[in-house]
């Protein structure tokens, strides 16, 4: 820790970035003096579309109004005081999302301690669930930029339809609703039909960029946050975005990029405990959506805490983030990390919230522009959803499972041991220097939740990076990263049976169905790279888990 502590500090606004700079001077040669002497900084902050190269010119003039919808964004004041206002008899705030538009307004609720119920499955237990909690006192934010993503229109139809089966009308169905949205979207549309409330998203805002704008703003707003205090905050920040030094959110792009270029091409997301709760889960779409195409990008790997395993290697660079304690101070900036507990983070980033966020933002931008790739699109996304439209078109293949063992089914590529921990085994042992494990589960992330223990022992029988997704979820953030990045991942997907189904209100599937047919389309994309994949299907979910965790934490440590 001494070490890190005793490195220069580049701050602004409250904002600190410590190690970033031996980062960049570790490199043949600076990252940071390369893109300064092409004014990257002065021409990011003037938006220019030709940084990025002249392939990516057109999505980026586009998308670069994060730059500044922090300040555009002050406009939605007075509309967010009046609906909370109109809805204050609806104190329970549902948010009806997914990647971009659901992960910035759970750090926001979580790092505030505001209560904010994020609906971003098609789980039909999870879906459950949320329905029969205080309906009668719930306002549904229904989030999604392009208006069709499939999961938040099942959640809208779901929600509607649990209105007026408690007995509402349709008009006062519509008042439990406020729909977020790009102008001319369908959902704008659709929001109008249903008498909701409308608030339209800054266009030129990609998902992932959204924090500051209606997407994270309405939600955490109706949740009782002051969301002016967070666009203070990068305001405060964005007067330091175009300097040479003093400038820390460069110090972090400069550090990402001359990480990656130099092979360390996995980053590990610490919390440091020091007041800002779940960056890690935001940051890794920004990371992995953003870089992970034409076979290049950066792996996020969120560590649950400084101890946790995952956060060593010769490829992983190591950043420890925090709230507004600053780097030294006792408690803050520089935890203790690493497996054995006995490292400290390659770079420590501290600050406000709101500043984080701009600061994250800008400095992934900066990564895009040194790795040669759009920052900005995300062309492999659409590939499972296609799958999944097929599917659900033409019914799910039938397959059978290459084993059983206790309340575990195991689908395995021929030649796999027919044991589970010899199945894991070899996913486990199969990894290359070079690659990582990717822990995918389709279940139910608050009565599931014990799967993601599954991160951390397989890390520490591994040795190799391992990341952990809730399905669908993280296909709106990681798996742009599977399919698009290196072509190095190994796969654990995980699946349960459904025993209660839930219909989809107006649609020819349930839930369940949506749910195995995403999880089914996933597995084809994956497999059409010629990637490993080990599906294990959980026939009774808590007795799967559970003996799922028992073998993994048996497995031995990879020679």
């Amino acid at each position: 820790m001494s070490e890190l502590l005793g490195q220069p500090v580049e701050a602004a606004a409250g904002l600190t970035v410590r190690g970033a700079d031996v980062v960049d001077r570790a490199a043949p040669a600076s990252i940071r003096e390369a893109v300064t002497a092409d004014d990257v900084p002065g021409r990011l902050v003037a938006k220019d579309p030709t940084l990025w190269g002249p392939e990516a010119e057109a999505e980026a003039r586009i998308r670069l109004g994060w730059v500044d919808t922090h300040t555009r964004s002050r406009e939605l004041l007075p509309q967010l005081a009046e609906l909370t206002s109109e809805l204050g008899d609806l104190d329970h705030v549902v948010l009806c999302g997914m990647g971009g538009s659901s992960l910035a307004p759970e750090v926001i609720a979580r790092t505030l301690g505001r209560p904010l119920t994020i609906l971003d499955t098609t789980d039909p237990g999870q879906v459950r669930a949320a329905l029969a909690d205080r309906l009668e006192r719930t306002v549904v934010v229904v989030a999604s930029k392009s208006g069709s993503t499939v999961e938040t229109d099942s959640q809208r139809r779901a929600y509607w339809q649990a209105f007026l089966d408690a007995g509402m009308s349709e008009a006062e169905a519509g008042r439990h609703f406020v729909i977020v949205t790009d102008p001319g979207s369908p959902l704008a549309t659709t929001a109008a039909e249903m008498g909701a409330f409308t608030v339209l998203a800054d266009s030129n805002v990609g998902g992932r960029f959204s924090a500051l704008t209606a997407f994270g703003l309405v939600p955490t707003a109706l949740a009782g946050v002051e969301v002016t205090e967070l666009l203070d905050q990068a305001d405060a920040l964005a007067g330091s975005l175009t300097a040479e030094r003093e400038n820390p959110a460069l110090a972090l792009g400069a550090a990402l990029g001359a990480a990656a270029t130099g092979g360390r091409d996995k980053v590990a997301l610490v919390s440091d405990g020091t007041g800002i709760d779940g960056l890690g889960d935001w940051a890794e779409q920004l990371i992995a959506e953003s870089t992970g195409k034409s076979g290049i990008g950066i792996l996020p790997v969120v560590v649950e805490s400084p101890n946790g395993p995952g956060t060593s290697g010769e490829d992983v660079l190591t950043i420890s983030y925090g709230g507004a304690l600053t780097v030294g101070e006792p408690g803050g900036g520089a935890p203790t990390v690493g497996e054995a507990g006995g490292g400290t983070p390659d770079v420590a980033v501290n600050g406000p919230l709101g500043a984080q966020f701009l600061a994250w933002e800008y400095a992934i931008a900066i990564a895009g522009v040194v790795l040669g790739i759009d920052a900005f699109n995300q062309p492999n996304v659409t590939e499972s959803k296609e799958n999944t439209n097929k599917i659900l078109d033409s019914g799910a293949p039938t397959e059978q499972p290459s084993f059983t063992e206790g309340a575990i089914e195991v689908y395995a590529p021929a030649g796999v041991p027919n044991d589970l921990a010899g199945a894991l085994r070899w996913l486990v042992d199969n990894l290359g220097g070079d690659g990582y494990l990717a822990v995918m589960a389709y279940l139910d992330r608050i009565t599931d939740a014990d799967a993601a223990r599954l991160r951390p022992m397989l890390a520490e029988a591994a040795g190799r990076p391992v990341t952990f997704g809730w399905g669908p979820r993280f296909l709106h953030s990681t798996g742009q990263y599977h399919k698009g990045g290196p072509q190095v991942g190994s796969f654990l997907q995980v699946t349960g049976t459904v025993d209660v189904d839930l219909p989809v209100p107006g649609k020819p599937y349930s839930f369940g169905e949506l749910q195995a047919a995403q999880a089914a389309g996933d597995r084809q994309a994956l497999a059409d790279r010629k990637r490993p994949v080990l599906r294990l299907h959980l026939t009774d979910r808590s007795a799967g888990v559970a003996q799922l965790l028992e073998v993994t934490g048996a497995l031995p440590k990879r020679r």
